[in-house]
């Protein structure tokens, strides 16, 4: 099997090579020449606003890159290290991350919809605000990574290791999360809505103030204790405020057993205790 040597370019050569990619793009292909950057050797490369849009950077090497607001748009990075690479803002709209590695990579507000992301390492990249509606990324390592306020609508999530991810206010509404490792990931106040969690494992998971579907019975879904009570006193305490609820109901929330079980809320001091004859 013949091994691909490892191109090197100076500044003048990534220049030019550049130029006559955004010439290829702006003429539909006719002219200038379509950016091929595989197994180039980029890494602390400053692509700042760079146009790579349909570029191919295969099994590039970006560690430490800044590619802030650059345009990937399309661009198949597949198997490319991007280890520590600064990719805020940065539009990755279907671009092909297939296994690629983004460690510690920061991707604030990036554009990730409808990327490949199937098994790629994510593991503590700083996903903020990203938008990765209909991204794939089933079998991925997202260990410890940050996707406060992240968006995944309709996201592949299938098979993919969450353990002590950050989730918080993360919108997972019809995601796939069926045997994603979730536990001690953090979801206070994740829209967990219409959600596939079949076979999901959720042990000692933050689901505070989620939207999380309280009927699990079909679902498979593997949570503790913890999590139970968690559902429990909202569950509870959201029946008896409620003036939709029917009186059975709340009578139901009102016996003695299920009230102790929802008091055992690690949250109670800062919730508030669940009284019997509320």
């Amino acid at each position: 099997m013949k091994t691909q040597t490892t191109k090197t370019f100076t500044k003048q050569e990534l220049d030019q090579i550049l130029d006559k990619h955004k010439l290829w793009l702006s003429s539909g292909g006719e002219e200038g020449e379509k950016a091929n950057l595989s197994y180039a050797k980029l890494h602390d490369a400053d692509l700042i606003y760079a146009n790579l849009s349909y570029a191919n950077l295969h099994n590039t090497d970006l560690r430490y890159a800044n590619l802030r607001r650059a345009n990937l748009h399309y661009a198949n990075l597949s198997s490319a290290n991007l280890r520590y690479a600064n990719l805020s803002y940065a539009n990755l709209s279907s671009a092909n991350l297939y296994s690629v590695n983004l460690s510690y990579s920061y991707l604030c507000s990036a554009n990730l919809r409808f990327a490949n992301l199937h098994s790629a390492n994510l593991r503590r990249t700083v996903l903020s605000s990203a938008d990765l509606q209909d991204a794939d990324l089933s079998h991925a390592d997202l260990i410890s990574a940050t996707l406060y306020r992240a968006t995944l609508h309709n996201a592949n999530l299938s098979s993919a290791n969450l353990g002590s991810a950050d989730l918080s206010s993360a919108d997972l509404y019809s995601a796939n999360l069926s045997s994603a490792n979730l536990n001690s990931a953090n979801l206070h106040s994740a829209n967990l809505r219409s959600a596939n969690l079949r076979g999901a494992k959720l042990h000692c998971a933050n689901l505070d103030f989620s939207v999380f579907p309280l009927w699990c019975g079909g679902l498979d879904v593997n949570i503790d204790d913890n999590i139970a009570i968690q559902l429990l006193y909202h569950f509870v305490n959201n029946v008896k405020s409620s003036q939709y609820t029917s009186k059975q109901l709340k009578s139901l929330c009102k016996l003695k057993s299920i009230v102790k079980q929802a008091n055992k809320f690690h949250r109670i001091g800062e919730c508030g205790i669940i009284t019997e004859d509320d």
